[in-house]
């Protein structure tokens, strides 16, 4: 996490994190988009024969869920994949996916714990 002491208060960040995620999954390069979701889309559970490497998944996961302590803006749709890390296909990895394009475009988002102490 990073740190910012500011006038107005104090700002948490996890801008490099976010970069490291990137670049480690092969997206750095990639497009960004506004959304951490495609709207009314419906996860299902996959079929057996849909699964992905379930290992790699769930740690992905779990860096994603680390990452929405101080990006409430992805908490729900981590949610939202995290159900399915047991019976997980291509349509959840793509999600997330989503996920990661949205951070890109959205890395310097953080929390602003602003000073009201009035002097």
């Amino acid at each position: 996490m990073e740190f910012a002491m500011l006038k107005r208060g104090i700002f948490i960040s996890q801008c490099k994190y976010v970069l490291d995620l990137l670049s480690e999954t092969g997206l750095l390069g990639c497009r960004a988009t506004e959304t951490p979701i495609e709207p009314n889309l419906r996860l299902q559970s996959a079929k057996p024969d849909e699964l992905t490497n379930r290992d790699q998944f769930k740690l992905l996961i779990g860096k994603i869920i680390y990452l929405s302590h101080t990006r409430p803006d992805i908490a729900f749709t981590v949610s939202v994949v995290s159900e399915f890390m047991y019976s997980l296909g291509l349509e959840h990895y793509d999600a997330v996916c989503r996920i990661l394009r949205y951070l890109k475009g959205t890395q310097g988002k953080g929390l602003l714990f602003e000073n009201h102490r009035h002097l």
